[in-house]
């Protein structure tokens, strides 16, 4: 057939290739083509969710808001809690306290208790001492006391007076009664005429001749007790050349027994100016002193 002319209204089909064709590579079928309608969905389905996408938003807000009000209440109940733990143990430390200080007050009651039960037991003591020392000053003003006035009156070195014929027979008779019953005579007449002598010991020993014909007995043995005994101080008698070795306890009676005469001999003289009472009192610590070194107490050093 012959081809008829073109008509003026009709434009010419565009090239193949000028037209775009949308492709869409679906799993491994590369070479795939999508149909227009596809791709229309496509488009207009993005457009939906390009409008929906404001919306969104404040939904987002809401649940931000929300969360943040649950945090706050559960920070608020778990505050609530810690606050309440720390005030009953706050209670509790509180209770032990009081009791702490309950028990404080009543061990200082005891304390007192026992501090003054201690110390009354001391007084109690102390005054029924007082109470035997007056009543044993009341019998010795009554007897012993009376005899002292009466020679103080007129004091002499007589033993045949009361008072002095006491002291001799209760303490200077036993304080001077030695084994070797001989040489305690002498020394009682010595003490009583003040003329006798001790001396210590020299550190250098005599010559053995010299010590036999002055000395008798020896360092190692006393004069008066006949025992064996480290001799310190030897005695002499008067004017006598002879020297007598004694024992520490030995001469410790003997300087009792000095002593109290030596008191006796100053009141004699007039060299004692006190009362009655506070002579008196001295007599009888020199009386103790005698009675002391007759059982054996006497000071180390003696």
């Amino acid at each position: 057939m012959p081809c008829s002319p073109p008509q003026p209204d009709e434009a010419p089909p565009p090239p193949l290739a000028s037209v775009p064709v949308p492709w869409k590579n679906v799993g491994s079928c590369k070479g795939h083509r999508e149909s227009p309608g596809s791709l229309v969905e496509a488009s207009a389905g993005e457009e939906a969710q390009g409008e929906e996408e404001p919306a969104a938003a404040p939904l987002d807000v809401s649940r931000l808001r929300s969360s943040s009000m649950e945090i706050r209440e559960k920070g608020s109940e778990f505050l609530k809690e810690e606050l309440h733990k720390a005030q009953k143990e706050l209670k509790l430390k509180d209770e032990e306290c009081e009791r702490l200080c309950r028990v404080r007050e009543q061990l200082e009651q005891e304390l007192e208790e026992l501090t003054a039960s201690l110390f009354e037991v001391p007084n109690m003591k102390q005054a029924a001492s007082e109470k035997q020392l007056k009543e044993a000053r009341g019998k010795v003003d009554t007897t012993l006391f009376a005899e002292f006035q009466a020679w103080r009156a007129s004091p002499t070195l007589d033993k045949a007076c009361p008072f002095l014929e006491r002291v001799y027979r209760e303490d200077v008779g036993p304080c001077l009664d030695f084994t070797m019953q001989e040489l305690s005579a002498l020394v009682r007449a010595a003490v009583e005429d003040n003329t006798l002598t001790i001396e210590p010991v020299a550190s250098q020993p005599l010559p053995t001749g010299k010590v036999a014909e002055v000395d008798c007995g020896s360092a190692n043995t006393c004069a008066l007790s006949g025992l064996a005994r480290i001799c310190r101080h030897r005695i002499r008698l008067g004017d006598s050349k002879s020297h007598y070795y004694i024992s520490p306890s030995s001469r410790a009676r003997i300087t009792a027994v000095c002593n109290f005469f030596t008191y006796i001999r100053y009141i004699q003289q007039g060299l004692v100016r006190q009362d009655a009472e506070p002579m008196f009192w001295e007599i009888m610590r020199l009386r103790k002193e005698m009675s002391l070194a007759k059982l054996g107490f006497f000071p180390l050093e003696a």
